[in-house]
C-alpha cells in the first residue's frame, strides 16, 4: 500500500492542473561537431512569443524563471526565492487564488504574488493585498506592490509558488534577444489532437528563419557550429523525464528508477508472502487430514472443500488487509521520511487507488489459496483417515517456491551491500582537496575592496586561520587555445588564498600573488585536465584566448585535478581567473576544530557589520558536499529495508516447510532415536535439505545480481567494483538466517518424546 501510494503521487505530478492535456514544454536538443550531445528543458526570451506568432496551433506561451532577491521587512533581510513568470501564468495553470486577482495581479511590473506561506512569513496574515515589500535591486531597495496571495501550491507539482515577479520587470532588466541562450522553462498551450510531430517541424523552421543572422554571427566570430533541435514535451511527462529534467524554476525532478525498484520490491515481498500462505497451508494441512477424510466420508463434495479453503484463504487476506490499513497509518509519517514525501492517509482514498486494493486484495486471496485448495479437497479419505499416505511427491513446487523466495532475497541483500558500498565511496572519496573544518558563506555580490573589509574582520579572530573567496556556482565558457583551436571547460573566478585553504597543490608554475599586479589583469591557472586537452608540454606561458570579449589570459601555473563538482561527474578542464572586474559571492572560511560555536557568532556579527542589509547564511563544505549523495543515501536506506523484510518473510516460509518435513518424518525420526541417533546428528540431517535449497537460490541470484548491480554502477564515472567477497558476504548471511531458521524447528523435532512419536492408532 505504501508503494503504491509514492507510485500513484509520482505519476500524478502536474496532471491537477485543467489545462494539463493542452500544455507543453518546449525543449531543445544540441548537437555539436564532434558528436556530444546536451539536451535541456530551457529556452531564452525568443521562442516563445515567435513560435506562438507564427504557428497558429500555438494559442498561448508562458516563460517561467528561477529568480531570488534580497527581502527587506521590518529591518531584517531575507534571501527570498522567486519565478519570474509572464503575466498569463493563472490562466495557464490552475493554482488557487486565496486573495486578488489572478488575470491582472502580475500586469503592472512592479507588482507580485506571494504564497500563503511567504505571506504569513512576512506579515503574520495572509489577506495582505495592497502592502509593499522591499526587494534590492542593483545596490538599492525598492518597493513592490503585492496583487495576489495564492494557496500554497501542491506537492504534487513541479511548480513551487513562493513568490512571483512579472516577466516584464525582468524584461525591463535585461531583455534577452538572443536565440542561443538557454536559461528559463517555455510553456505553450496546444490544443488536443494536434498533430505534434508537424508543430515541432515548423518550430526549426521558424528558428532556422529568425535565428539565421545570429548563427551566421556566431559561426564567423566564435566559429559555432552546434546544430539546434526544438522538440515538446508534454507537461505529464516532465517530472520523470531522465533527459529533460524538470530544472531552473521547476523543481522536483524525479527518476523513473525509484518508482520501478519499489514497484519490484512490493512484488517480491507479496509473492514471498503468497509463497509463505501456500507452503503453510499446505504444512498445517497434516493436522487437518481426519478433518478431509471425515468430511468426504459424510459426503462431502469437492467443490465445497475447494470453497471452504478458498473462503478460509480471503478471510485471512481480509484481515491482514484491514490490518494493513492500520500499518500504513502507523508508518507513513516515517515512510514518508525515508521516501521524501508528504503522503497522507487521505490519498487512499482515491477511487482509482481502492480499485487497485480490492483487485490486490482479490488475487492475493485466490493466488494464496487457489493451490492449497486443490491440493487438500483431493485427499483420499480411507488414507487421509489412516494416515498411510501424505506428500509421496519430491515436494519439487514447494522446494522450487522455496528457492525463488530465497534468490529474491539473496537478490536483494546483495544489491543492498553493493549500494551500501557504492555511497560510502562516494562519500569517503578523496576529492583532491580539504573540506573539513571550512564554512562557506554566502555573500552576495561583492567587489575586491568589500571582499578585502570582510576578511579583515574575519581574520581578528584567532580562530579562523584563513579567508578566500569565489564567484560561487559553476560557470562554462570557451575560448581558443593553440591559435584558433576552440575549447569548452569550466570557469571560476578566484582570489589568491583558493588553493592555499582548500589545500590544492600548484604541481607547476605558481599560484596567484598580490606581489605580481598582472596577476589580476591577465594571469590565468589551469587544471591538468586542460593542460591534458590542450596538449601542451610546457603550459606555462600558453594563451587562453577568449575571443568574445578580446581578452587574452596567460597561463602562471597548473593545479592538481580535484572534484570540483560531484562524483556523478568527471572531472574536466578548468580555468582559474583573480580578475577582479568580476563580483564574488562565496567567502570561505577555515576555522578552527575548537570552539566552532562561537566562532559561528563571531562570523555572524562580522557579516552583518560589513553587509548591514544583507541575508546570513552559510554551509560547512563538508556537509554541502555529502548532501549532494542524498539519493544515494535513501535509496540505501530504502533497498535496505526491503532487503531485511524479504528475508524476515522468506524465513517465515522455511519454518513453514522446517514443520512440514518434521510432521512427515516423526515415525523416522522416533526409530532414529530409539535406534541411538543424537539430537545433533537428527537436527544436522533434518536441515541439511534445506540449506541446499538456500545454497541453490544463492548461485542462481550470484550472476542475477552481478549483471543488474554492474548496470546500475555504470551511471557513476567513479564507481566500485563488485567482487567475490561481497557475493560470499551475502551467502554467509542468507545461509546463517537459514541454519537459525530452520535449526530451532529441527532441534525441537530431534528433543521430542520417540515413544509418543511411534504410537499408532
Amino acid at each position: 500500500m505504501l508503494i503504491f501510494l509514492y507510485t500513484k503521487d509520482e505519476v500524478s505530478y502536474d496532471r491537477f492542473h485543467k489545462n494539463t492535456d493542452k500544455i507543453y514544454r518546449i525543449i531543445s536538443t544540441m548537437v555539436e561537431p564532434t558528436g556530444t550531445v546536451f539536451k535541456t528543458g530551457n529556452t531564452g526570451m525568443m521562442p516563445g512569443p515567435n513560435f506562438k506568432n507564427q504557428i497558429p496551433e500555438i494559442q498561448d506561451f508562458l516563460r517561467v524563471q528561477s529568480d531570488r532577491y534580497t527581502v527587506k521587512q521590518n529591518n531584517h533581510a531575507y534571501y527570498q526565492p522567486a519565478l519570474a513568470v509572464d503575466e498569463n501564468f493563472f490562466s495557464v495553470f490552475s493554482f488557487r487564488f486565496l486573495h486578488g486577482n489572478p488575470k491582472t495581479a502580475l500586469s503592472d511590473p512592479y507588482s507580485i504574488v506571494l504564497s500563503e506561506e511567504v505571506a504569513k512569513k512576512y506579515f503574520g496574515k495572509a489577506n495582505v493585498v495592497g502592502k509593499t515589500l522591499q526587494l534590492q535591486i542593483n545596490d538599492k531597495f525598492e518597493p513592490f506592490v503585492i496583487a495576489g496571495i495564492t494557496k500554497n501550491s501542491p506537492q504534487n507539482s513541479s511548480i513551487q509558488i513562493e513568490m512571483l515577479v512579472p516577466m516584464k520587470f525582468r524584461q525591463m532588466q535585461y531583455d534577452d534577444k538572443e536565440w542561443v541562450n538557454f536559461f528559463l522553462n517555455t510553456f505553450v498551450l496546444i490544443p488536443p489532437g494536434s498533430n505534434m510531430q508537424e508543430i515541432e517541424t515548423r518550430m526549426n523552421q521558424v528558428f532556422n528563419k529568425e535565428a539565421a543572422v545570429q548563427l551566421k554571427q556566431m559561426k564567423e566570430k566564435y566559429d559555432y557550429n552546434t546544430k539546434i533541435t526544438y522538440g515538446l514535451q508534454s507537461l505529464a511527462e516532465m517530472h520523470l523525464s531522465k533527459d529533460f529534467k524538470a530544472d531552473n524554476g521547476l523543481s522536483r525532478a524525479s527518476n523513473p528508477m525509484y518508482s520501478y525498484v519499489l514497484l519490484g520490491i512490493a512484488l517480491f515481498i507479496l509473492l514471498i508472502g503468497c509463497i509463505n500462505f501456500i507452503n503453510l497451508t499446505i504444512a498445517q494441512s497434516l493436522k487437518r487430514s481426519k478433518e478431509i477424510g471425515i468430511r468426504k466420508v459424510v459426503g462431502g463434495e469437492r467443490g465445497q472443500l475447494v470453497f471452504q479453503f478458498l473462503g478460509e484463504s480471503f478471510i485471512l487476506a481480509l484481515i491482514a488487509f484491514v490490518l494493513g490499513l492500520g500499518l500504513v497509518q502507523i508508518s507513513l509519517p516515517f515512510f514518508n521520511k525515508l521516501s521524501d514525501k508528504e503522503l497522507a492517509f487521505s490519498y487512499l482514498l482515491d477511487w482509482r487507488l481502492i480499485l487497485v486494493y480490492i483487485a490486490l486484495f482479490l488475487a492475493t486471496g485466490l493466488m494464496a489459496g487457489f493451490y492449497p485448495a486443490l491440493v487438500l479437497s483431493k485427499f483420499d479419505p480411507v488414507e487421509t483417515l489412516y494416515k498411510r499416505r501424505f506428500f509421496t511427491n519430491k515436494n519439487y513446487l514447494f522446494k522450487g517456491l522455496t528457492v525463488f523466495q530465497f534468490v529474491l532475497s539473496t537478490f536483494l541483500i546483495i544489491a543492498t551491500i553493493t549500494i551500501y558500498k557504492q555511497f560510502n565511496y562516494l562519500v569517503n572519496f578523496d576529492l583532491g582537496y580539504n573540506d573539513k573544518n571550512v564554512a562557506v558563506i554566502s555573500a552576495g555580490q561583492m567587489d575586491r575592496p568589500k571582499l578585502e573589509l570582510f576578511r579583515s574582520e574575519l581574520l581578528k579572530n584567532p580562530s579562523i586561520q584563513m579567508v578566500s573567496a569565489d564567484q560561487g556556482g559553476s560557470w562554462e565558457t570557451r575560448a581558443h587555445i593553440n591559435g584558433d583551436q576552440d575549447a569548452n571547460f569550466d570557469f571560476k573566478i578566484i582570489d589568491e588564498n583558493y588553493f592555499p585553504l582548500l589545500q590544492i597543490p600548484v604541481v607547476n608554475g605558481r599560484n596567484f600573488s598580490n606581489k605580481f599586479p598582472s596577476d589580476t589583469a591577465q594571469g590565468a591557472m589551469v587544471n591538468e585536465a586542460f593542460v591534458k586537452m590542450a596538449g601542451w608540454q610546457d603550459p606555462v606561458g600558453q594563451v587562453v584566448d577568449f575571443f568574445y570579449n578580446n581578452k587574452k589570459y596567460y597561463v602562471i601555473g597548473v593545479v592538481k585535478d580535484y572534484h570540483y563538482a560531484d562524483l556523478n561527474k568527471k572531472i574536466g578542464p578548468q580555468v582559474f581567473l583573480a580578475n577582479p572586474g568580476y563580483p564574488y559571492r562565496d567567502v570561505y572560511a577555515k576555522l578552527s576544530p575548537q570552539n566552532t560555536a562561537e566562532t559561528l557568532n563571531y562570523i555572524s556579527k562580522a557579516f552583518k557589520k560589513v553587509f548591514a542589509f544583507q541575508p546570513y547564511s552559510y554551509a560547512f563544505k563538508e556537509e554541502s558536499n555529502e548532501k549532494q549523495y542524498a539519493s544515494e543515501q535513501k535509496w540505501k536506506q530504502v533497498i535496505s529495508f526491503g532487503a531485511l523484510l524479504t528475508i524476515f518473510i522468506s524465513c517465515i516460509g522455511l519454518l513453514g516447510l522446517a514443520v512440514l518435513s518434521a510432521e512427515k518424518r516423526t515415525k523416522e525420526i522416533g526409530i532414529r532415536k530409539v535406534l541411538g541417533a543424537s539430537v545433533t546428528s537428527i537436527a544436522q540431517k533434518l536441515s541439511a535439505d534445506f540449506l541446499k535449497l538456500v545454497l541453490i537460490a544463492s548461485f542462481i541470484a550470484i550472476p542475477l545480481a552481478w549483471y543488474t548491480m554492474n548496470h546500475w554502477l555504470q551511471n557513476y564515472p567513479y564507481r566500485i567494483s563488485i567482487n567475490a567477497w561481497m557475493m560470499l558476504m551475502a551467502i554467509l548471511f542468507i545461509l546463517s538466517v537459514a541454519v537459525f531458521t530452520v535449526g530451532i524447528q529441527s532441534i525441537k523435532a530431534a528433543m521430542a518424546n520417540p515413544v509418543k512419536n511411534l504410537r499408532t492408532e
